[in-house]
């Protein structure tokens, strides 16, 4: 089971957020005004487990000659002063909002890499966090190449999306993708997912909409494919997302065997040294 978040419909209400919030008694994170966007719960954390994503871009229209695509999301003309001696006739201001959250890697690193077994593979492929295990060593939190996972203040544990685990087992669907007014988070089986979201991205680029792509979807990535993916109407750095992941701990196996045989070695040469003293 995953999600699937279509940024195409996304409208930047932040009704996820709170539910998120209010289901998981996740605590205020401080929303702290950035003034650097409308945008000012920042970004994931151990406080924030849903982030709604505000990207604000100036791009040209093809000198004037170009209409932007109409994709039903807010857009705005820009002011004279932004950028400099920009004309309305030839710039377009749009946002791109996204309602980021854990990947749920299939090939999870903070799996591989947590001592005391506080993360765990549920049931339902998602990945989820025992808060009573933790032991807030942290090591999760390197280890994730999405930026997720974070140890809370004054807690001292880690603590991420759990896909509303307690909930799925019974049988609702996550507290976000039920309080999405657009449907732009949608849950399920993500074979079903996939399907429609490659079904999505083909309607999206017969209207023009030619720079629609998926992120996460493909189970050949990186990761094995993430439980959570989307579809973009930008690159992937665009949205803060990197554009090739890989499990940061993919080469683990190849390093403990390097240094089996570096330790073997070791021996073999003290040993060598050792009898070769008492002659």
């Amino acid at each position: 089971m995953g999600f699937f978040t279509d940024t195409s419909v996304c409208i930047g209400c932040k009704a996820c957020e709170v539910a998120c919030k209010e289901w998981n008694a996740v605590p205020e994170d401080g929303l702290t005004f950035t003034g650097m966007s409308y945008d000012n719960t920042g970004g994931l954390g151990a406080s924030t487990w849903r982030h709604v994503a505000f990207v604000e871009q100036v791009r040209p229209r093809d000198g004037g000659r170009a209409k932007p695509v109409d994709l039903g999301m807010p857009t705005v003309r820009p002011a004279p002063s932004v950028p400099q001696a920009a004309n309305e006739d030839d710039r377009e201001v749009r946002w791109l909002m996204s309602s980021d959250v854990c990947k749920h890697c299939t090939h999870a690193a903070c799996l591989d890499v947590c001592p005391t077994g506080a993360l765990f593979r549920t049931e339902f492929g998602t990945v989820v966090v025992q808060s009573d295990v933790c032991n807030g060593c942290g090591y999760c939190v390197p280890a994730c190449l999405y930026g997720v996972i974070d140890i809370r203040p004054g807690d001292g544990r880690a603590w991420k999306c759990t896909l509303c685990y307690d909930r799925l087992g019974a049988g609702q669907e996550p507290a976000c993708a039920k309080a999405c007014p657009t449907k732009s988070i949608q849950f399920g089986p993500l074979d079903e997912l996939r399907e429609r979201a490659a079904a999505r991205v083909d309607a999206l680029r017969a209207q023009g909409a030619t720079e629609a792509r998926l992120y996460g979807a493909d189970p050949a990535n990186g990761v094995g494919g993430d439980g959570a993916f989307f579809l973009l109407l930008d690159e992937p750095e665009v949205y803060g997302l990197p554009p090739d992941p890989v499990v940061t701990t993919r080469d683990l196996p190849s390093i403990w065997r390097r240094a089996a045989f570096a330790a073997a070695g070791l021996v073999a040469a003290v040993a060598a040294c050792a009898i070769g003293g008492r002659r």
